[in-house]
């Protein structure tokens, strides 16, 4: 019986506890609010944080709520330039202040202009129309879905790689706030402050050192490789002790496959701890 609930105890520690990481219709993702709850217990999880970019989701009225017995926390990812690279904050239990949404809006009138000009490029190089509607929350991926739905001759990661990538013919630079002000902003709104997957930045040491001014540091999320997994999350984990950061994470989804990964049970109790209504 000892061994059973060791086990069990073991399994419990290591299975997510929670995506926190997740995106909707609102940015680049293709999942809605409404089928949130279904799709999160599909995946194994009851608490989901909706960290759509640049931006909060609208249909969510609250930092915290609950649909269908699901936890729904408000969340948004927010790209920051560091000076020497630039870098995805997240931040959990958004509070609509007057801070966050004057950036938030400034990047999305940025955005759509942005998009608009990508699409235009596209389509002079391609010689079709694309399907892209040019709202709030518009980003790459859906410019590149809108190309693989097309005439054209590249599908979602062809797009991508020969069209709008950061060195495509049809790419083109968007505004991003300075890391202090991206940050301010966070911390007037929002109960944790965070950074998003630290090793997939060109200096994962620089951006480490970032998260240090932070509450919270990506620890749990997919990675490219299993040793990579246990290399990074170690030292992950040695920093987090060492600067008395949280250690979150989730799937980081743009479809519909949630509960990948995320911080287990001891990882997620901490940060519930300062949320209410979690």
């Amino acid at each position: 019986m000892t061994r059973e609930r060791d086990d069990a105890t073991s399994a419990a520690d290591i299975s997510p506890a929670a995506d926190l990481h997740v995106h909707t219709t609102a940015s680049d993702g293709t999942l809605t609010v409404p089928e949130l709850p279904a799709v999160a217990r599909d995946g194994g999880v009851d608490v989901v944080a909706v960290t759509d970019h640049d931006r909060i989701h609208p249909e969510l009225d609250a930092p915290v709520t609950t649909r269908d017995g699901v936890t729904i926390v408000r969340g948004i990812e927010l790209r920051v330039d560091a000076g020497d690279q630039r870098l995805d904050l997240l931040g959990y239990g958004v509070e609509a202040t007057e801070s966050i949404l004057s950036v938030t809006r400034r990047i999305q009138e940025n955005r759509k202009r942005r998009g608009a000009e990508i699409v235009a490029r596209a389509e002079e190089r391609l010689g079709v129309d694309l399907d892209v509607e040019l709202r709030d929350g518009i980003g790459r991926p859906n410019i590149a879905r809108a190309i693989d739905e097309s005439d054209a001759p590249y599908d979602y990661d062809g797009a991508f790689e020969h069209l709008i990538g950061n060195d495509g013919p049809c790419y083109v630079e968007r505004y991003v706030p300075s890391f202090s002000a991206g940050v301010d902003a966070l911390r007037d709104s929002c109960a944790v402050v965070g950074l998003a997957h630290p090793f997939r930045y060109p200096d994962p040491e620089s951006a480490l050192a970032r998260a240090r001014e932070l509450d919270a540091v990506e620890r749990y999320y997919p990675y490219s490789d299993s040793s990579a997994d246990r290399e990074d999350g170690a030292l992950v984990d040695e920093i987090a002790q060492d600067a008395a950061l949280l250690r979150l994470g989730g799937s980081d989804a743009h479809d519909r496959t949630l509960g990948v990964t995320g911080p287990p049970r001891s990882a997620f109790e901490p940060f519930a701890a300062r949320l209410s209504g979690v």
